[in-house]
C-alpha cells in the first residue's frame, strides 16, 4: 500500500473542507466544528448556493464568480470540484490541505449516489491531487428528522482512525451515518459498496398556467435484499459505514473476459 504523506501530528494538519448543500448548510458548519476540535488551520470554500447531484463536473463554459467571507471562508457560484480546484490552487497561499472533508450532506451517499454525488466528487478530485478526502454523509428519510447529532457524535472518532491510518493512492473514504438517534448507533462497520435495483431516478412530467410541459426527477429508492458487508446493509442494521473508494473504475474481471474475446476474435 502506498502511503498519501500526511504530517505527523493531527493538529499540524491543513484542512479543506467543501460540500455539495451550499456555504450556509448546517452540515458545512457542523463539519468546521469538528475540524477545529483537531488543528486551527481549516479553509471552508463550498458553493453559494445547494449543488446536490452534480457530480464530479466542473464549469467549463461559464466564469466562476467568488465571494470572500473572510480570509478563510470563500462562497462559490460553481461546483463542488470547482470549490476544491480553487481552494487548493488559487486560495489557500500555495501551501495545499494535507485533508479534505466534504460534508457533512444532508442525506445519504450510498451505493450508486456516489456516481451522482457532488460530495463524493469533492473527494474524488482531492484524491487525484494526492491529498487524503473523505466525504461524510447523514442518512436521513425524506420528510422525517435528520440525526445531525449522529453525525456530531461519531465523525471525530473515525475522522482521528482515518488520518491516523494508512491510506492507499488514488483512494478516497465515504463514510454515511444512520438515520438513527446516537443512542441505537450499533458500532462503525467498514463496507463495500452496495447497489440499488435500477430505476431510483425517474422524470415526472408536469405541466405549468401556459399548458407547457416541464419535468421533476423523482427519487424512489428500490432495494432488494442487502448484501452482507455493503454500505447500504450496515445502513439499515444502524451502523456507520465507512468504505473505501479507489478511482480506478478498471473492471478486472470484464478485462480479462474482453482479453479472451479479443484473442480469440
Amino acid at each position: 500500500m502506498s502511503d498519501v504523506k500526511t504530517p505527523a501530528k493531527l493538529s499540524d494538519h491543513r484542512i479543506l473542507i467543501v460540500n455539495d448543500d451550499g456555504i450556509e448548510a448546517h452540515g458545512i458548519k457542523q463539519l468546521e466544528e469538528i475540524a477545529r476540535e483537531f488543528t486551527d488551520d481549516v479553509w471552508v470554500v463550498a458553493p453559494d448556493e445547494e449543488k446536490s447531484g452534480f457530480s464530479h463536473s466542473i464549469s467549463m463554459t461559464v466564469p466562476i464568480r467568488v465571494r470572500k467571507v473572510d480570509d478563510r471562508h470563500f462562497a462559490i457560484k460553481g461546483t463542488p470540484t470547482d470549490c476544491a480546484l480553487l481552494a487548493i490552487y488559487e486560495f489557500m497561499g500555495g501551501r495545499p490541505p494535507t485533508v479534505l472533508l466534504s460534508g457533512i450532506n444532508r442525506g445519504a451517499n450510498l451505493a450508486e449516489d456516489i456516481t451522482y454525488s457532488g460530495t463524493a466528487a469533492a473527494a474524488m478530485e482531492g484524491a487525484l491531487l494526492g491529498i487524503r478526502s473523505i466525504a461524510l454523509s447523514q442518512v436521513f428519510e425524506i420528510g422525517g428528522q435528520v440525526h445531525w447529532s449522529t453525525a456530531r457524535r461519531f465523525a471525530p472518532a473515525i475522522l482521528a482512525r482515518l488520518l491516523a491510518c494508512d491510506w492507499e493512492e488514488g483512494s478516497f473514504v465515504n463514510v454515511n451515518f444512520p438515520d438513527a438517534p446516537p443512542e441505537l448507533v450499533r458500532g462503525t462497520r467498514v463496507t463495500r459498496q452496495g447497489r440499488r435495483l435500477p430505476g431510483s431516478f425517474r422524470p415526472v412530467r408536469r405541466v405549468d398556467e401556459r399548458d407547457f410541459p416541464y419535468y421533476w426527477i423523482k427519487l424512489t429508492y428500490k432495494t432488494a435484499e442487502l448484501d452482507e458487508g455493503t454500505d447500504l446493509r450496515a445502513i439499515q442494521e444502524n451502523e456507520v459505514s465507512v468504505t473505501p473508494m479507489h478511482l480506478d473504475f478498471t473492471s478486472k474481471a470484464f478485462r480479462h473476459a474482453l482479453d479472451r474475446a479479443f484473442t480469440e476474435a
